[in-house]
């Protein structure tokens, strides 16, 4: 009886300490002179007894031997958190994200030096850069992708949202027309998204995941960017077959696509080392530099502009995307602003007292017809109306083609989502002017094929959306519309009769299907 006595008497004890005392905290075990472990500094939180309670015990209450293992507060310890500073700038953070590895080859030290002994041509890079590279950093870490990425429009277009290729890429991340659509970039009568900060780099990413997931190598996902997922699935299979390595610097590629990756790892390695190279990276602070504004009603490009209290040049260099001197609200309900400027913009914009925020709307051609014949049916004048919609010379306005016209002051609404998403200007030349296709030569522009021609530099560049600057590369098709030939005497003297003779001609049974179908 007494041993089951002291038994109770011992397990009521224990039950007691364990209500009176804090649970043991286990502290983490670090390797030996990791710097988890520098400077651990313990806090220990006393409490003060509540008014009319007594103060507790100074010493631990003793149990007996054995029963319970005793608690000193003072010997516990809690683990500290590993102090990470922010970064001091924009290019830090990008080091810090650097995941790829890297590539070492001649060719990434010649690019190494070349972009080393162009300071002015990479301070303007960069220069241009602040603007986009916070958000394409911000998108690429929600990503989980590496921040190398985020110095490859430096390679595609030296961070210019106007940029414009011979082969018709464009924006920031160069895309051609194609791929645009793929992944959804609208590009209409009023807006190209290929041009577009926020939509391009979205895309981008996109690809260039889809890429990295078909190759699973970063080297060949950027391969596959530059030349096209189907040329390196090919020139992968080629090495394949023959017993070949499949790494990027092993498969047969164009020389552009070779000189590519080492591009960006010389871009990288200057980023990186600065002062290895002798290079002054202008400050790019770790912030956004651009908010998003929402706008829910059609307004000209000037008027946002001074409304948000900025240049007409630095918002276009924001909203890139834009084809006309109007934004159409349904079409693109956020316009970028930079930082500080999006609260004036808001607050200007509820104060604005004006007549109204569009000048502009648009009309559709009902047929095709002369562009003075559309400027007089849609009440604008025809130098306004080509100017305005950018439609060269000698060409007719096509049926369904949606122009911008001046907005009469009886015009209220705004323009329909419908047109705002999907109008296109189409345009057809003039009778007597023929569709002909010819090979650049080496070194020929768009100017010095005008001039060969003795046409307007505009009307080349329109015809092959380019810009009015561009170098076509030796051999690329170029679309011109020209005069046709006169027919000579001999040709008018043959009459319909010969003609029609040659038109049963060609429809004879003797020329194959497939000959048909060329």
């Amino acid at each position: 009886m007494t041993k089951l006595l002291r038994l109770a008497w011992l397990v009521g004890m224990i039950w007691l300490s364990g209500c009176a005392s804090p649970p043991p905290t286990a502290s983490p075990t670090f390797p030996s002179g990791s710097p988890e472990t520098a400077d651990q500094v313990t806090t220990v939180a006393v409490a003060k007894p509540a008014p009319g309670l007594p103060a507790p015990a100074s010493t631990p209450p003793s149990y007996p031997s054995g029963t319970l293992s005793e608690i000193v507060p003072g010997s516990l310890s809690s683990p500290e958190v590993a102090k990470l500073a922010a970064p001091a700038d924009l290019w830090e953070r990008i080091r810090r994200g650097f995941a790829m590895p890297d590539l070492q080859s001649d060719l990434v030290l010649d690019r190494e030096q070349w972009y080393a002994a162009r300071p002015d041509y990479l301070t303007r890079m960069t220069e241009r850069s602040r603007k986009y590279l916070f958000h394409i950093v911000e998108e690429l870490e929600r990503r989980s992708m590496p921040s190398e990425l985020a110095l490859l429009p430096f390679i595609e277009s030296a961070f210019n949202p106007q940029a414009v290729s011979s082969a018709k890429a464009a924006g920031m991340w160069q895309f051609i027309p194609s791929t645009g659509k793929h992944y959804d970039l609208k590009q209409n009568a009023f807006r190209d998204d290929r041009r577009d900060v926020l939509a391009s780099t979205r895309a981008a990413l996109d690809y260039l995941q889809k890429l990295h997931g078909m190759f699973n190598d970063w080297h060949l996902a950027l391969a596959a960017y530059n030349w096209g997922e189907g040329s390196v699935g090919r020139a992968i299979a080629k090495n394949q077959a023959a017993g070949k390595n499949t790494a990027y610097t092993d498969l047969s590629m164009p020389m552009e696509t070779r000189f590519y990756v080492p591009k960006l790892q010389a871009v990288k390695n200057i980023v990186a080392r600065p002062a290895n190279f002798s290079v002054n990276l202008p400050l790019i602070d770790n912030h956004p530099f651009f908010d998003s504004v929402l706008i829910t009603r059609d307004i000209d490009v000037a008027i946002a502009a001074k409304l948000a209290e900025v240049s007409v040049e630095d918002f276009k260099a924001l909203n890139p995307s834009l084809n006309r001197p109007v934004i159409l609200a349904a079409g693109m309900p956020k316009i970028l602003l930079p930082w500080d400027n999006a609260t004036l913009f808001q607050r200007n914009l509820e104060a604005y007292d004006g007549s109204r925020l569009s000048s502009w709307t648009v009309w559709v051609a009902p047929g095709t017809m002369k562009v003075a014949e559309a400027a007089k049916r849609s009440g604008s004048s025809e130098s306004l109306l080509r100017q305005v919609n950018n439609i060269p010379p000698r060409m007719l306005v096509r049926a369904g083609s949606a122009l911008l016209i001046p907005r009469a002051d009886h015009v209220q609404k705004d323009v329909t989502e419908h047109l705002a998403d999907n109008g296109q200007l189409s345009l057809t030349p003039e009778q007597g002017l023929r569709r002909t296709v010819r090979k650049a030569g080496k070194n020929e522009t768009v100017s010095s094929i005008a001039k060969r021609f003795g046409i307007s530099a505009d009307s080349v560049a329109e015809w092959n959306k380019v810009s009015s600057n561009t170098v076509f590369r030796p051999g690329q098709s170029v679309v011109l519309y020209l005069a046709a030939p006169a027919r000579s005497a001999h040709a008018d003297k043959r009459g319909p009769t010969k003609t029609a003779s040659k038109s049963k001609k060609a429809k004879s049974p003797k020329h194959s299907p497939q000959m048909a179908q060329r």
